[in-house]
């Protein structure tokens, strides 16, 4: 019998549980579309972010995700990167479950190759961070919506800058800081704060997306910035969508920025 769409794994690494949702394998339509470009654009407008258009979400295209893999259900907490990098470089801190942020793109690597190390996968899997493609399809969990959730957010489904709403007039609530997993709902395969709280490091190179399907994207071979994706706790919801895309050196850090595990069969 096959695995079953958020189905639920635990590792335990260093006396620490890391628990993994299963996301099968699927198709979907990646990025935006013109509509809610149009509607980006016109939102950050209207909160005095002029001349932002969205063009790095066009060419809305099919991705097929051929293989399996195990996306973590929140991301890096605070706890486990003190347990095996011996450090703990957030500014948002008083729990250790709160996820880890302010770390560049190449400490997560540091980070992933420590945790190979420890020879504790699945047979046939590694860790590594998700590719975009698979980021947002697990993200959106067979939703076709800005947010996997519908079509709104103002801070009350996800951690975000609530006062400037998306979809809405309603505003909502604005905390300036990251919660803990839990706070907000999980989405239907299991996976929590996929939209704001921290944004999340991929593993691609930023690329202009290409216009025809394509299977297992993985981004342009070089680059010089690499992506993040979900949007945080201080960003606007328009930020927070599931097809927004971020970006940053490999060794920038920020304290809106972490990331989130995947156990990626071994290519």
């Amino acid at each position: 019998m096959g695995r079953v769409a958020g189905e639920r794994m635990t590792l335990t690494i260093l006396g620490l549980e890391y628990a993994f949702r299963w996301i099968p394998p699927g198709a979907f339509r990646m990025g935006s579309s013109k509509k809610e470009q149009k509607e980006a654009a016109a939102n950050a407008l209207e909160f005095g972010h002029e001349g932002v258009d969205y063009l790095e979400e066009q060419n809305r295209h099919k991705v097929k995700i051929s293989r399996g893999f195990w996306m973590q259900e929140s991301p890096i907490s605070q706890g486990m990167w003190k347990s095996v990098m011996g450090n703990n470089p957030s500014l948002c801190l008083g729990s250790e479950r709160l996820p880890v942020e302010r770390v560049s793109w190449n400490e997560c690597q540091a980070f992933i190759e420590k945790l190979n190390g420890f020879e504790i996968c699945p047979d046939g899997f590694e860790f590594s961070l998700p590719t975009e493609a698979e980021w947002e399809y697990a993200c959106r969990a067979r939703t076709t919506t800005p947010y996997w959730f519908g079509r709104s957010l103002n801070g009350d489904k996800a951690n975000c800058y609530g006062l400037w709403p998306f979809g809405t007039d309603r505003q909502g609530p604005y905390l300036g800081k990251s919660t803990e997993p839990g706070a907000y709902p999980a989405n239907r395969w299991g996976l929590y704060d996929m939209h704001g709280n921290v944004s999340e490091w991929v593993r691609d190179w930023f690329g202009i997306y290409p216009k025809a399907k394509v299977v297992d994207p993985s981004g342009p071979k070089r680059g010089f910035c690499r992506v993040f994706r979900g949007g945080s706790c201080g960003d606007l919801p328009v930020g927070c969508r599931a097809a927004w895309r971020g970006t940053g050196t490999p060794d920038s850090h920020d304290c809106t920025v972490g990331a989130r595990l995947a156990l990626r069969p071994v290519d």
